[in-house]
Order: C-alpha cells, then sequence, then structure tokens
C-alpha cells in the first residue's frame, strides 16, 4: 500500500469532520439560536459537506480494500463521516495502525 492513499484518506476525513462540526454549529445556531444568517451557512457548509462526503467515502473504501480490512471495520471508517467528531479520532487511529504498518514494510521493499 502506497502512503499517498493513506494521506488523501486523512485529508478527507479532516475536511469531511471539519464541515460536519461546522454543519451542527450552524443547526444549533439556525434551529436552537433562531440566527437569521445561520440558515445561508447551514445550507453552503450541507450541500460542501454532501459533495465532500462522496468523495471521502471513495477514499475511505480504497484504503479499507488495499489495508485487506474486514467488513465490519471498513463499515466503521466508512460511517465515521456522519458522526460529528468521530472522522478525528477513527482517523487517528486508523493512522497510527498503518504508519506503522507502512514503517514495517519499508526496509523490506528497501532490501529487495
Amino acid at each position: 500500500m502506497k502512503r499517498s492513499v493513506l494521506t488523501r484518506y486523512r485529508v478527507m476525513a479532516y475536511i469531511t469532520g471539519v464541515l460536519l462540526v461546522l454543519l451542527c454549529l450552524g443547526m444549533v445556531a439556525k434551529y436552537g439560536l433562531g440566527m437569521d444568517g445561520a440558515a445561508d451557512l447551514t445550507r453552503v457548509v450541507a450541500i460542501a459537506h454532501g459533495w465532500l462526503y462522496v468523495v471521502y467515502l471513495v477514499f475511505a473504501f480504497d484504503l479499507g480494500a488495499k489495508a485487506k480490512w474486514p467488513v465490519g471495520k471498513q463499515l466503521w471508517v466508512l460511517l465515521a463521516g456522519t458522526i460529528p467528531t468521530a472522522a478525528f479520532f477513527v482517523e487517528r487511529k486508523v493512522s497510527k495502525e498503518l504508519e506503522a504498518r507502512l514503517a514495517d514494510e519499508a526496509p523490506a521493499v528497501a532490501k529487495a
């Protein structure tokens, strides 16, 4: 597995996570606090998150396929983009695991 596969997943996990947190804050401002300008922010962020979540799904699925994850783990990573702040924690855990695997693979590739 190439490091670039992990990097693009990490970038999309952060983007998806930030947009989802902004969306939640916008919803609280719109419905909870009754702020007028929050409706526009919520609409823009919702559309951006929706489209970028699809990109996140593609990158996360590609990462899971190349890392040969079981189906349960794959589903958890895919759903992490829909739970506020979960993308940050799942990304951190996945990155630690795969960075270690990439470090173990690097010497084997250099010797070959």
